[in-house]
């Protein structure tokens, strides 16, 4: 089986419908198997307070505005989804909230996600079970009885999932990786397990596929300076690119685990051999 492969648009589109489809003929050119984005209901997740409280940003002057300015509505959805059918590319998008996930229903989407900042939300987690449909779930900034917890929500509901070894930090230290626990949740959970980066180039994301990382996922951008909190922990377009060819390299060089005597090799054997 093949890496899945999903190119993170999240909010990078900076609320433009013409970036977002930029977007996603970056990851499609390059040959990624999805693009995901990001849905808040504003009021939901943040408080009045904090919405209220001043940030400087292409659309004004407070975090109301700018959080505003990066949420796309079901217009902007249903464009985006009828622009990735044509692509043949799948999509889905991380609710941040219960209203959210129910908006993301009326979509056939391929796959669920849960941020890692999500992971502790049981209602936003039993909505999203509740649908039965493959969830890749994220673990940055959690304690293992926190993932021990939304395991058991998602096992009960007998939803299938992957989950998403990770690390919170924007851009990560590569130092920080720390990929030895690909193995450790594989091992604990019995399950799939992929990698959701957030560091600078693809080292890591490759090393984590030779680590056993059934899935990949990373920030895309079109360039690291655009306004964004999340474009320095993006790769660019031929960043992206180079990442998905040698992922199918990396498969490649790490094989099935069969021995296998090739031609080339017999032909040696042949010769050495007699």
């Amino acid at each position: 089986m093949s890496v899945f492969i999903i190119g993170e648009v999240g909010i990078n589109h900076n609320g433009d419908l013409a970036l977002a489809k930029k977007l996603i003929d970056i990851a499609a050119d390059a040959g990624c198997d999805a693009v995901k984005f990001q849905k808040r209901t504003i009021e939901k997740v943040y408080s009045k307070e904090m919405l209220d409280s001043p940030r400087e940003s292409p659309w004004g002057h407070t975090q109301r505005e700018q959080k505003e300015g990066l949420e796309f509505g079901k217009s902007d959805y249903d464009v985006i989804d009828a622009y990735c059918h044509e692509k043949g590319m799948a999509w889905s998008a991380s609710a941040w909230d219960v209203d959210s996930q129910r908006f993301l229903q009326q979509y056939d989407l391929c796959f669920n996600k849960v941020a890692s900042a999500m992971l502790t939300q049981d209602d936003l987690l039993q909505t999203i079970a509740a649908e039965k449909r493959h969830t890749y779930i994220s673990t940055g900034m959690s304690t293992m009885a926190e993932i021990d917890h939304a395991v058991d929500i998602f096992r009960k509901y007998d939803c299938p999932f992957t989950l998403m070894h990770c690390n919170s930090t924007y851009p990560m230290a590569e130092t920080d990786a720390n990929l030895r626990m690909i193995s450790t949740l594989k091992e604990r959970y019995q399950c799939e397990v992929g990698y959701s980066g957030h560091e600078t180039g693809i080292l890591v994301s490759l090393l984590a596929v030779a680590a056993g990382a059934t899935s990949i996922e990373r920030h895309i951008t079109l360039d690291r300076s655009m306004y964004g909190s999340d474009q320095k922990a993006s790769i660019e377009p031929n960043e992206l690119k180079e990442l998905v060819q040698k992922i199918r390299l990396t498969e490649a060089i790490m094989g099935t685990g069969n021995k296998i005597l090739s031609d080339a090799e017999l032909a040696v054997r042949k010769k050495l051999r007699g």
